[in-house]
């Protein structure tokens, strides 16, 4: 461990050499948008300029305005503390946001002409999904309200000074954690409203069921819909979700949609005749598409918009004459926003929508539309995080340039796009090289394979934190995206139902052979990482094979069997990942986890998790570590504190990750 650390040390001495590349205290430097809404009048857009407290060690955000047509661009408040949620007032005269300080999070509007603002709520939990009434008189949103335990019982008092242990946790509940968050207090989450001039709140909803999501009112004013699960059954019926309608004084709430499959983002037209929603009819498969549907304000004549298109829709606005919606999907792991008109007709947009995800390179961003329907969105590219960016009268422009101090001074690796097919069934295969900076076609280098997470998600031709580092500690990094990614339609990603892993594995190293046979990997240097899933994938590649000279397995699931009953989300993979439940099938979960190859592992594995991870728990880790030690092969345990399943959250936690896996590769590196 000394000699591992050492390593560790030089690895960042390594990077305090290499000014020109991109280096880890750059992190601390990097800014991006989040949270794009432009104003109705298409002039202005307030979004979240994002970065990184160096003291704090996490992302903070403060609210920004851009002026369209002279480029000024300043902060919209003085306050020195989180800002989130802007949401433009129907006329555009206001901006409601939530700002959080020492007594929590609250609801502020800013009066755009007179520049003052004032705060109008006093709430005892944070409020969400703010949206405003078409008058622009009210706001409604989202807050939790708790209730007591299942059970209050009573001990003694401690003596004066006595250091008892603290209260017991106490829940009934199928969900009573997440990670990220521990412990999840009891209650659940109801409809509010408020005046935009503030006063007394009013609390809509009622019951022991959670009302989340986007909220959206009619164009009278009279109506809220938004979305929920209200069934006798709602705990243990989990992937379900309707649409809801209540007045916005309160009373009944009345479901609008009947089916088994999770309905949400409901969102009235303009002209206020129509409702469009999101969902599909559950299968109960690995993954189905996201589908637009149309229906009349009582749920009438569903009509399915999108049922042509093999895309998973995540997004949607309508257009201002109701004749359509804009939309936003991955496609090959770019970004994508179009429209699709009521008579299924589908025009692009933009593309490389994204760049808010930045650790790893994932699908992300937002976009927003104005009333002349100008759109603003995150835009990014392997070169930068999310700027703001606009398509106006058809031409798309990028208005920021947010990190171009710092990325003046640095030289990113090159990311190229590559394809190859695969040895299982000839399907083509996208995946990405990023080359260390300043690359040299005649050396040679090591390559790191970095396995996505999910594993029914996409990597794509975003910026990426990870990978850059990677490639300035002189690595070339392959990160593919194997059977079961999503954006290459609804079959691709369900060929991991009831098999994962499986050919996901080939596909992985046909990739690797690819390269090999392109001259630019070696059969030498060849090196295996990923987290989540991509752990899993990790540590499945080498039992299945020895031909990596080192491994880095993060935060994996190794059995399936032990995991499923212990994770945070425990419930929700029966059937859907493997036939029945863990206990009537165990052979359908031992047979797909990692743990059952370990007798063949002979790769040095580096180990890690975070040590609050609920996810995939340490226990999963901690097998793979003790199989290791017990065989008596090279491997170590990095665990992180103050981790969860999300180890890069915290800007020094995503150091931690990338220092131990490149000082472990390191040491194993043949030239």
């Amino acid at each position: 461990m000394r000699s591992l650390l050492l390593l560790v040390f030089s690895v960042f001495g390594l990077y305090v050499s290499a000014q020109e590349s991109f280096e880890m205290m750059d992190i601390f430097q990097l800014q991006y948008a989040n949270d794009v809404q432009i104003s109705p009048n298409g002039k202005q857009i307030v979004y979240r300029k994002m970065g990184f407290d160096l003291i704090e060690d996490r992302a903070i955000g403060n609210l920004w305005i851009y002026e369209i047509e002279t480029g000024a661009h300043y902060k919209l408040t003085p306050f020195d503390q989180s800002e989130s949620s802007p949401r433009w007032s129907p006329n555009g005269d206001r901006i409601a946001f939530t700002a959080s300080g020492s007594k929590g999070s609250e609801i502020y509007i800013y009066w755009v002409a007179q520049q003052s603002l004032a705060r109008i709520t006093q709430l005892s939990q944070s409020p969400g999904n703010l949206s405003w009434s078409p008058t622009g008189e009210e706001i409604a949103f989202s807050s939790f309200v708790s209730e007591a335990p299942p059970i209050v019982a009573k001990i003694p008092a401690a003596p004066k000074g006595a250091k008892w242990a603290g209260k017991p946790r106490i829940t009934d509940r199928l969900k009573h954690e997440a990670d990220g968050r521990g412990y999840m207090a009891p209650g659940f989450t109801h409809i509010f409203k408020v005046s935009a001039s503030g006063g007394a709140v009013q609390q809509l909803t009622e019951g022991r069921y959670n009302h989340r999501g986007p909220i959206s009112w009619s164009v009278d004013g009279n109506t809220l819909f938004f979305s929920g699960n209200r069934n006798d059954d709602w705990e243990y019926d989990f992937r379900n979700s309707e649409i809801y309608t209540i007045s916005s004084s309160g009373g009944e709430v009345t479901a609008i949609t009947d089916r088994e499959g999770p309905d949400r983002n409901a969102t009235v037209s303009p002209d206020g005749k129509k409702i469009a929603y999101l969902g599909y009819t559950d299968k109960r498969e690995a993954f189905q598409n996201t589908q637009l549907h149309i229906m009349n304000l009582d749920g009438s004549d569903v009509e399915v918009i999108s049922d042509h298109l093999d895309i998973n829709i995540g997004a949607i606005a309508w257009d201002t004459k109701s004749q359509g919606l804009y939309i936003s999907y991955d496609h090959h792991g770019n970004g994508k926003i179009a429209h699709l008109s009521l008579n299924k007709k589908l025009t692009h947009l933009a593309e490389n929508l994204g760049g808010t995800s930045l650790g790893r390179p994932y699908g992300s961003g937002m976009f927003s539309v104005s009333k002349n329907g100008t759109l603003a969105y995150t835009h990014s590219t392997p070169d930068h995080p999310a700027d703001l960016a606009i398509v106006s009268k058809g031409k798309t422009k990028r208005l920021t340039n947010l990190n171009k101090a710092l990325f003046e001074q640095k030289t990113l690796g090159k990311v190229e796009e590559v394809w190859y097919n695969s040895s299982i069934d000839g399907r083509n295969i996208q995946g990405w090289v990023v080359y260390p900076p300043n690359y040299d076609a005649a050396k040679k280098y090591p390559v790191m394979v970095e396995n996505h997470g999910g594993p029914i998600l996409n990597y794509g031709d975003r910026f990426s934190i990870e990978m850059q580092l990677f490639a300035s500690a002189g690595y070339m990094v392959f990160y593919p995206n194997p059977r079961g990614s999503t954006s290459y339609g609804e079959e691709f990603a369900n060929l991991l139902l009831n098999n994962y892993p499986g050919e996901d594995y080939n596909d992985v190293m046909d990739g690797v052979n690819a390269l090999i046979e392109k001259g630019i990997a070696h059969e030498d240097g060849l090196f295996v990482t990923g987290g989540s899933a991509g752990g899993i994938m990790s540590a499945w590649m080498i039992g299945k094979n020895n031909r990596f000279e080192a491994a880095a397995v993060v935060k994996p699931v190794m059995n399936w069997i032990s995991k499923l009953l212990v994770a945070d989300n425990y419930y929700g993979y029966a059937n859907t990942r493997y036939p029945g439940q863990v206990w009537e099938n165990p052979m359908n979960y031992w047979n797909f986890s990692p743990i059952s190859l370990v007798g063949n592992i002979e790769t040095p594995t580096l180990v890690m998790v975070g040590m609050e991870d609920l996810r995939t728990p340490p226990s999963e880790a901690k097998q793979l570590y003790h199989a290791l030690k017990l065989r008596k092969k090279e491997t170590v345990l990095v665990e992180i504190p103050e981790a969860s399943h999300g180890i890069a959250n915290r800007p020094s936690n995503l150091m931690t990750k990338v220092a131990h896996v490149v000082a472990w590769f390191d040491k194993y590196r043949n030239w």
